[in-house]
């Protein structure tokens, strides 16, 4: 077969998918190549939805990871508005909504993951609000220009943005999270500090270590209880406690799942002509073991790695992951993973929001943050993916370069 005459499907139009398509085409694939997606917009990008396009700052054009043109002048067909509802794995058969089926040589599946919904009374009153998508984007900003107050339901990364741009707009806002400190299970209870401290010299009200109960309302959102026994008048909330990936499509398939499409160390599933990439992908690690990440950048890398991979030049994704976050006049960078340590480590003061974080687990380095400290994430990522021992009082002395660690380690 001529590779003229091959098929390659990618289902999901997010930034995996996209960047995918870009690199079958830069990589000299010239067969059809089809990008399906279930929003009627090309593809964009997620981060601003939380910070600066929430807040009205970064104009729609910006957004979006190509050029309007891109997409025809690539040859890549843009199936928008269209949802993929079926895999014929014997067949390799993708079926549309509305019966079309498409056949494919190989098939990218990034449909990413979606919004964790709350199931409590009073879910679905009108004014509460989850973000994921520019739509949902733009309806909560709307609120927010309107001013009043708001309830954010979490304290992780895209409950705390969002408090945040709330607070740049003058609303008043108050976040309920069962945890003792926003991002308490990913960062600890001593960086987690820093953003609870953060928030409230913003002027948000925390009620931490307590949970949603119910929303209460005629028709629309008008408080929020806690189980604790809180009331809090609102005029909407924000719904912000993580994501779950959006395998139904693979499951159906047949395809395995346990938390994301699980895939092999070059992004393949246990189909041949199948394969993963971005928020869905569960993938065997070389050196982290099974790992999915729901971030920017991992979805910026992983889909051109499984393009090359769909195209047989295939390599080990080993990448250490990386994700970003701004609240206010703080910046973070954070990079490796840690899922259990036993001892944090600072280089600066963490009450002056200035300074790099140290994860460690046996003495080992596991992973990185820089906190309003630039041009050191590279070096941080390198230590991270080492994960070797490492000499604390070198760590905490900002005299001694990280390059030179890194070297040291290596």
């Amino acid at each position: 077969m001529s590779e003229r005459s091959r098929t390659f499907a990618i289902v999901g139009a997010g930034l995996a998918g996209a960047k995918a398509a870009e690199e079958l085409r830069e990589a000299g694939f010239e067969g059809r190549l089809v990008l399906i997606g279930e929003e009627a917009e090309r593809p964009y990008e997620r981060p601003p939805l939380s910070k600066d396009y929430l807040r009205g700052e970064l104009e729609r054009e910006k957004i979006f990871v190509h050029g309007e043109s891109f997409y025809e002048d690539h040859e890549i067909e843009l199936m928008l508005g269209r949802a993929a509802v079926g895999i014929d794995v014997a067949a390799q058969e993708l079926e549309l909504a509305g019966g079309e089926r498409l056949a494919f040589d190989r098939l990218l599946l990034a449909t990413g993951a979606e919004p964790r919904r709350l199931r409590i009374a009073g879910a679905e009153l009108d004014r509460v609000h989850y973000l994921r998508s520019v739509e949902s984007s733009e309806a909560i900003r709307a609120r927010l220009e309107g001013g009043g107050k708001a309830v954010v339901v979490g304290a992780g990364w895209i409950g705390s943005e969002i408090a945040a741009s709330a607070r740049r707009l003058g609303v008043e806002v108050t976040m309920i999270e069962p945890a003792a400190v926003p991002l308490e299970h990913v960062l600890g209870a001593e960086v987690g500090a820093v953003y609870r401290d953060l928030q409230l010299e913003h002027g948000v009200e925390m009620l931490l270590g307590t949970g949603i109960e119910a929303f209460e309302g005629s028709g629309a959102v008008e408080r929020a209880r806690t189980t604790d026994g809180r009331t809090v008048d609102c005029d909407f909330a924000i719904v912000g406690i993580g994501a779950r990936p959006r395998t139904e499509l693979a499951e159906a398939a047949g395809l395995t799942v346990d938390d994301g499409v699980l895939v092999d160390a070059e992004l393949q599933t246990a189909h041949p002509a199948i394969f993963a990439a971005g928020d869905i992908a569960r993938q065997q690690h070389p050196t982290l073991g099974p790992l999915r990440v729901e971030h920017w950048a991992n979805a910026l890398t992983q889909g051109p790695a499984a393009a090359r991979a769909m195209l047989g030049a295939g390599k080990a994704y080993d990448r250490v992951p990386y994700f970003f976050s701004d609240q206010y006049d703080v910046g973070m960078e954070y990079a490796g993973l840690a899922r259990q340590w036993d001892r944090v480590v600072f280089r600066g003061d963490p009450s002056t929001r200035e300074f790099i974080a140290f994860w460690l687990h046996e003495g080992r380095l596991l992973a990185g943050m820089n906190v309003n400290v630039w041009d050191v994430n590279e070096q941080l990522q390198e230590l991270a993916g080492l994960r070797a021992p490492v000499d604390v009082a070198a760590l905490e002395d900002p005299e001694v370069p990280l390059a030179d660690l890194a070297r040291i380690q290596a």
